[in-house]
C-alpha cells in the first residue's frame, strides 16, 4: 500500500471515530499519567480554558489522550524551528484538506473530508487546533502538537481534550477504533517531520 493510501485510509479511520480517552500501548506518554480526578473528593475536573492553559491538568471526561513520537536527533535544530515548519508548511500535515499552507491562530478550515477546524494557537513550540460545529467529531475537541528537544533528540507530543464527552468517547468499541486510528495517524505526521526537520 502506497504512502498517499495509508495516509488516506488513516485519515478516514480517524475522521469516522471519536478519539479515546487512553495512551494506546505503542506511544510512551511525556509525563507521568494523568491521574482521573474523583468526584468523592470534591474535584470536579477541569474547564475548557484551564486545560489550554496545561492539558496535562485535565480530568475526567475532559481528558482524552497524549501521544509521545520521537523526531530523531537534529542537534542544530531547536523545537521551535520544528514547529515554524509545520505552520508555515501545513502540506506537511496528512489530513490538511483544504487548509492553507501557513496557518495562523483564529484561521478556520476544513480538514480532509470537509471536517471544519480553528486554529486556536501557534505558540513558540506547540499549535493547537480545535473542531468547529459539522465536524464528524462533534465540536470543542482540541488537539495540541507539541514539540520538544533534550540534548538533540526531538519528539512530537500529541495531547487531546474535549469539552464534553461525545457518543463515541462513550462506547468502548468506538474508542478502541479511534484509539488506533489517532495512534497511527500521528505517527504518520511523526515520520514526515522526523525527516523535514532536517530543513527546518
Amino acid at each position: 500500500m502506497g504512502r498517499a493510501a495509508l495516509v488516506t485510509l488513516l485519515g478516514t479511520v480517524l475522521m469516522l471515530t471519536g478519539l479515546p480517552p487512553a495512551t494506546h500501548a505503542g506511544a510512551h506518554p511525556a509525563a507521568p499519567a494523568v491521574q482521573r480526578s474523583d468526584a468523592r473528593a470534591g474535584d470536579p475536573g477541569r474547564s475548557s480554558e484551564e486545560c489550554n492553559a496545561d492539558p496535562a491538568s485535565c480530568h475526567d471526561s475532559n481528558w482524552l489522550y497524549q501521544y509521545t513520537y520521537s523526531l530523531g536527533i537534529h542537534p542544530f535544530t531547536s523545537a521551535h524551528d520544528v514547529r515554524k515548519q509545520l505552520a508555515e508548511d501545513f502540506w506537511l500535515f496528512p489530513v490538511r484538506g483544504a487548509c492553507p499552507t501557513r496557518i495562523r491562530p483564529k484561521d478556520e478550515c476544513e480538514l480532509l473530508g470537509g471536517n471544519p477546524v480553528r486554529v486556536e494557537a501557534v505558540e513558540y513550540d506547540y499549535l493547537q487546533i480545535a473542531t468547529l460545529p459539522g465536524h464528524v467529531l462533534g465540536d470543542g475537541l482540541h488537539i495540541r502538537f507539541a514539540f520538544t528537544r533534550s540534548l538533540g533528540f526531538h519528539h512530537l507530543i500529541v495531547t487531546a481534550w474535549q469539552n464534553k464527552p461525545t457518543t463515541c468517547t462513550r462506547k468502548t468499541l468506538c474508542n478502541v477504533a479511534s484509539r488506533a486510528g489517532a495512534w497511527a495517524l500521528w505517527r504518520v505526521l511523526s515520520e514526515t517531520l522526523a525527516i523535514s526537520a532536517y530543513l527546518a
